[in-house]
């Protein structure tokens, strides 16, 4: 039997940085060790959005003035298929709703450390691969885009997709 997931993740933008999450603190972490975007899994009846700043606030105490919808991203691994709505986010504000500056301290975040990380040197930092692919669309302005990444029981790439083109 099959599993079908929708999730998002968000790179928060600021002076040229990406807000990431380092994942080091949660148990039996799939992205144990990675470096990720901001997101997690739609609760019912939420939106993409709706799950995006409900993850930024949780993950971050950020909220952002502007999402950008970027790209659907469908993850094939194992017996599940994941569709991952991919955010930009800018106008970042504190919990005191003060614009946020890229020296402010960033709270504690219960699955990881969070950091600022410039734009080009996110896709070199321990990512999956597959997160390389998108992280190149993102900081290249590509435009609204789909891309299928279908991983190996490993973990391994096999199959990179974009707008119905091999990778």
């Amino acid at each position: 039997m099959s599993r079908i997931e929708n999730t998002t993740l968000c790179y928060p933008e600021l002076d040229g940085c990406y807000l990431m999450l380092h994942r080091t603190k949660k148990e039996k972490d799939i992205n144990e060790g990675k470096w990720i975007g901001i997101g997690g899994h739609m609760e019912p009846g939420e939106s993409p959005e709706d799950c995006i700043r409900r993850e930024m606030r949780e993950e971050t105490g950020l909220t952002a003035d502007t999402l950008c919808f970027r790209g659907i991203v469908t993850f094939v691994y194992r017996d599940t298929t994941e569709y991952m709505y991919l955010f930009t986010a800018a106008g970042l504000k504190g919990t005191d709703t003060r614009p946020v500056t890229i020296t402010d301290p960033l709270p504690s975040c219960p699955e990881g450390d969070l950091a600022w990380v410039p734009v080009t040197e996110a896709a070199n930092r321990p990512v999956w691969e597959g997160d390389r692919v998108f992280l190149r669309l993102l900081s290249g302005n590509v435009p609204f885009f789909s891309l299928k990444l279908v991983y190996d029981a490993d973990g391994a790439l096999v199959q990179a997709v974009l707008n119905e083109k091999p990778v």
